[in-house]
Order: structure tokens, then C-alpha cells, then sequence
């Protein structure tokens, strides 16, 4: 007797889901992670590096400004050109930036790859969701984006605890080091057990959209950002949120319009 399939057995990466589903977790650790354990190396870098406190707030604030103003854009292109690369990419990406961070002679390279460390963190964060809607039916994905959702505050939570048993025994840059060997578990379990997968149906590339929302997203957190330092009345946080009125105004004028749109305007209807 003939026995009908079910659809969701036809899904890419079906039958190792859960595998992968780990594997995407460990991913998902090392992004989070990122965000709180630098927090309690900053007495550190400061005493080692010299760094002022301005300094000390541009190495935190270089990698949320980069990786928020990258996210959709980054998130795009993962859907574009295949998931599981955009994850790989990002992980092999994020253990570059971490070695460079660790090794950094100064506050400005430090800086710098914790500005690259914000690129790849803008690739790997959504791929990571992404890979999940598309591996999984839709019978399980609450449970599985459930478990993502976890995954990511348990990152955000323990990063203070694991700086500070790091910082107990090594020095500041062992915050950047612990990345390494998760990244190394992540990007083999993630190329033996995540199916890849894209948007068959992608639009074309929509450039004037890509410029304008980084354009704006930038100029939007770079403005939160100087204005927790020199208050919200302050000339160069007035003109950063400008800019970002201005251009994410456009952003979406010219997605409200444009067949081809990253963002399409119906989504919000």
C-alpha cells in the first residue's frame, strides 16, 4: 500500500533538524555572548591599552553601531546567495575578528576589528533564524524558534559571568580567545549537519535600498548612541537623527515603489 509523504519531510535539512538545530544554538552563543562579556575586560583594556573612556565606549559601541546598521542588509543576502553560507561565512568571519581583537597592539585596532567583529555578527544572527524557518515545518517551529529565543538570553546572560571567571586567571583579551574554539565546534557540526537553502524567489538587487537603510540605520544608532554621551540636544546627535529621518524617510518612499524591494512596504499594511 502506497503511503502519502508528508510535505515536511521534502524540506532541506529535514531529517537532521535537530542536529542542526544545536549547532545553530552555538552560533547563536557566540553572537550574544559578544554583547555583555566585553562589559566587565573594559578596567582591563583600559589599564593595559591605555584607552580613555571615550575610547573604551567606542570599543563597545563600534560593533552594535556596524552590526545593527548591517542587519537587514547582511540578512538579505544570506536569503539571496544561501543560508548555511551566510552562517559559515559569518562564523569563520567572527573568529577572524575575535583573533584580531585579542591580539590588538591598541584602542584603534581594537576599535576596528570590533567593527568587523559587527559585520560578521550581522551575518550570522540572522542566518541563524532563518535556517530555522526553513528546516523546520510549521508544526515545530514555534518550539524551535522558542528554543532560539533561549538560547540567545542564556548567551546575553552568561557573558558577564564567563568574562569574569576569564579575567580570574588571563588577561583582558581572553574575552576575544574563549571565541575560537565555539566557533571552530559551530562551523564543523554546522557543515556536517545544516542543510542549505535560499529564496528561489528572490528579487533583484535593490542598491539604492541597500545604501539608504544602512545610510539611515547607521546615522539612527550613531545618534542613540552620542546622544547617552552628550545629551539629546547636542548638535551632532540633532543632525545624526535628521540624517536618519531624512534616509530612512527615503528608504521607504522608494520601497513603497520599487517591484524589486528588500523591504516591502506590504509587510507593515
Amino acid at each position: 500500500m502506497n503511503t502519502v509523504q508528508d510535505p515536511a519531510e521534502l524540506l532541506p535539512g529535514y531529517a537532521t533538524r535537530w542536529r542542526a538545530l544545536i549547532f545553530i544554538g552555538i552560533a547563536l552563543v557566540v553572537v550574544s555572548l559578544d554583547n555583555t562579556i566585553l562589559n566587565v575586560a573594559l578596567p582591563s583594556i583600559s589599564k593595559t591599552l591605555g584607552a580613555t573612556a571615550s575610547e573604551l565606549q567606542w570599543i563597545v559601541d563600534a560593533y552594535v553601531l556596524v552590526f545593527a546598521s548591517l542587519l537587514l542588509t547582511v540578512g538579505g543576502l544570506g536569503d539571496r546567495f544561501g543560508r548555511k553560507k551566510s552562517l559559515l561565512i559569518g562564523l569563520v568571519l567572527f573568529g577572524i575578528g575575535s583573533l584580531g581583537a585579542g591580539l590588538s597592539p591598541n584602542t584603534n585596532v581594537l576599535i576596528a576589528t570590533r567593527a568587523f567583529l559587527g559585520i560578521a555578527g550581522a551575518a550570522i544572527l540572522p542566518a541563524t533564524l532563518s535556517l530555522i524557518s526553513a528546516t523546520f515545518p510549521a508544526r515545530e517551529r514555534p518550539r524551535a524558534i522558542a528554543l532560539w529565543a533561549a538560547v540567545f538570553g542564556l548567551g546575553v546572560g552568561i557573558g558577564p559571568l564567563i568574562g569574569g571567571a576569564l579575567l580570574e586567571h588571563f588577561e583582558w583579551n581572553s574575552v576575544f580567545f574563549v571565541n575560537l574554539p565555539v566557533i571552530v565546534i559551530a562551523v564543523i557540526g554546522g557543515a556536517l549537519t545544516i542543510a542549505d537553502s535560499k529564496d528561489e524567489h528572490a528579487p533583484k538587487a535593490d542598491i539604492p535600498g541597500v545604501l539608504l537603510s544602512v545610510g539611515g540605520l547607521f546615522a539612527l544608532v550613531y545618534g542613540i548612541i552620542e546622544a547617552g554621551q552628550k545629551g539629546w540636544t547636542d548638535q551632532s546627535v540633532l543632525i545624526a537623527f535628521a540624517a536618519a529621518i531624512i534616509l530612512l524617510g527615503l528608504f521607504g518612499w522608494w520601497e513603497n515603489r520599487n517591484p524589486d524591494a528588500m523591504l516591502p512596504m506590504r509587510f507593515f499594511k
